[in-house]
């Protein structure tokens, strides 16, 4: 008795909360983003030009993050997308035994994560569409969701070697 109600109250905890809200704000930013680009797409030809460094131009991954791995057989694909799976289960366990600061970066890249495996099982590929580039040089093509799980990511190696020390 005394065990689940510690799981309930860990559940509905204001930590459980927060990091479910980042995860949904992350998630949410990244499907809006993605609709506007795939709708505005569908109706012009190319890629939007913003600046010279930056144009907005749809590109469908079937890879991993910035079009790594990206293969056209489905072993491939579906290999991938189980291996996605597994470390959003892995960044779960993660999440739930640490503390408040480590749940938010765990949910920021929980909710791109998401965000692209969610693109996969709908689109079978993400729509990758911002491309920084520098005259002919162009950085990998990314979303969104990208940029939550990179900045995620870039946050806990920053705390493992500076707070950690």
């Amino acid at each position: 008795m005394n065990i689940s109600k510690n799981f309930i109250n860990k559940i509905f905890s204001k930590e459980a909360i927060s990091s479910l809200v980042v995860i949904l704000i992350v998630f949410i930013l990244d499907r809006a983003l993605k609709i506007k680009i795939i709708n505005k797409q569908e109706n012009s030809n190319g890629s939007i030009f913003i600046n010279d460094y930056l144009n907005l131009d749809l590109v469908w991954n079937t890879g991993i993050g910035f079009g790594l791995l990206s293969q056209n057989a489905n072993i491939y694909y579906h290999l991938t997308s189980l291996l996605i799976f597994f470390v959003i289960i892995f960044l779960i366990y993660l999440l739930l035994k640490a503390i408040l600061f480590e749940k938010i970066l765990y949910s920021l890249i929980l909710g791109g994560a998401v965000g692209n495996l969610y693109d996969r099982l709908i689109y079978f590929a993400v729509p990758d569409f911002i491309d920084f580039h520098v005259g002919d040089f162009h950085w990998f093509t990314f979303n969104i969701a990208d940029i939550f799980i990179t900045l995620g990511i870039i946050l806990i190696i920053i705390r493992d070697l500076v707070i950690k020390k």
